[in-house]
């Protein structure tokens, strides 16, 4: 079914979610789950006090201190961005392309949200000059933009913002006076983090909340937890005060059992360290992998730094694609969706424009298709040399080959 697309672009048929596939769920986790089963008490709205400790710690181990009092809870990212952004107000900017389920949440509440172009070694982070071109269109037109959204470690590019790139784009939001939320979801997935610096906007600006979601990095996807670090004074004290009163009236608060196994993995014992580690190793070599054969087929990406996607551009293929009646992002999605038989989100759920033909694929799917085989791919020295991995990867190459080879006729004089 197609409907107008809400920013204009044209039309965009909204389709049902597009999981991703996880790694088994680790032992230690479900045990702590099992054991909170049986908790009488709830949790409280905005988090309970094991919670709330366990993610100052984490923070305040990666240089941001966060005292208990600083920090909230949420039963999943979407719904503590919600709060956040009912309680701040205004209109929203957001770096394109984006996270996919950051717009929605300001839509939801009636806020406009404006997408800033980014630089051109980086997503998640928008361009300085772009940025400040768009505040002042903004105002000009009436508009009230409060808040900045933005992401070092970015879904859906999986690149790594350089520290320069943030410090123009924080100093650029600052001088306009907006407020900046850092989604840090994927700061603990780096790729090569021995190459590759990330600075967080809150280690440079003081006014600075800091998000991140905590299912699908350190829980299993299917179980929602997400905290939230909300600057050290005053400001950011009445800012924790207003979200936990949204939540409230959402009835939004984190399920005990889960809240229990989300202070655990906070708390980065070994069990959960180790398991990160590995899964990490993992998707990047998948990843690295992947983006040589896309490269290869002549499609365009940057390399992947960080998290478990690649965000591809296939623009150069565009003759072979428009011979399958593909013509915009959304053809896109649904002709690569059934061609790699795995779910490829096309670049317009990011917001990005339907007529690019940008779509972002996830390693998840390559790892294999049952909890064996995911789990024989994170233990397994060479898991590029396992079967399922090995016919993964060569479907891939296979279907994106042909495309070039089909692109390359078609140009090719007569």
């Amino acid at each position: 079914m197609r409907r107008t697309d809400p920013e204009g672009h044209g039309p965009v048929r909204y389709g049902p979610p597009l999981p991703g596939q996880g790694l088994p769920v680790l032992p230690e986790l479900r045990s702590v789950l099992a054991a909170a089963a049986d908790r009488d008490d709830a949790e409280p709205f905005g988090g309970g006090p094991v919670l709330l400790d366990a993610a100052g710690g984490y923070w305040t181990r990666r240089g941001l201190r966060a005292a208990p009092g600083r920090v909230a809870a949420a039963p999943g990212a979407p719904a503590l961005l919600l709060a956040l952004t009912g309680a701040l107000g205004g209109d929203i900017l957001v770096p394109r392309p984006c996270a996919a389920w950051w717009a929605p949440q300001a839509r939801l509440l009636g806020r406009s949200v404006f997408h800033v172009a980014t630089p051109a070694e980086c997503g998640g982070v928008p361009d300085p000059y772009a940025l400040l071109e768009t505040v002042r269109r903004v105002r000009a037109e009436g508009g009230d933009p409060r808040l900045l959204l933005l992401s070092v470690a970015d879904d859906p590019t999986a690149t790594v913002a350089p520290p320069e790139v943030v410090h123009e784009a924080v100093e650029a939001a600052a001088g306009e006076g907006l407020h900046i939320v850092s989604d840090e979801t994927w700061r603990d997935s780096l790729h090569r983090p021995q190459d590759t610096v990330l600075l967080s906007p809150a280690e440079m600006l003081h006014d600075v909340t800091v998000i991140s979601d905590l299912a699908g990095v350190f829980l299993p996807q299917g179980w929602p937890a997400a905290v939230a670090r909300f600057p050290d004074d005053d400001a950011g004290a009445a800012l924790r005060s207003r979200v936990l009163d949204v939540l409230t009236v959402l009835g939004a608060r984190v399920a005990g059992p889960v809240a229990a196994a989300a202070a655990y993995a906070l708390g980065e014992p070994a069990a959960i360290t180790e398991r990160l580690t590995a899964a990490v190793r993992l998707h990047a070599r998948v990843a690295e992998a992947a983006h040589r054969l896309l490269g290869a087929a002549g499609a365009v990406a940057r390399p992947p730094q960080a998290g478990r996607h690649l965000y591809v551009d296939l623009g150069p293929l565009r003759s072979a694609l428009g011979a399958h009646g593909v013509g915009d992002a959304q053809d896109l999605e649904d002709f690569l969706s059934v061609r790699l038989g795995m779910p490829a989100p096309g670049g317009h759920r990011f917001g990005d424009d339907l007529a690019a033909l940008r779509v972002r694929l996830g390693t998840g799917p390559l790892l294999g298709s049952t909890d064996e085989e995911r789990q024989e791919s994170l233990t397994s020295p060479s898991p590029l040399e396992l079967p399922h991995v090995h016919r993964a990867l060569t479907r891939l190459e296979s279907a994106f080959d042909d495309l070039r080879d089909e692109a390359q006729r078609r140009e090719s004089p007569r």
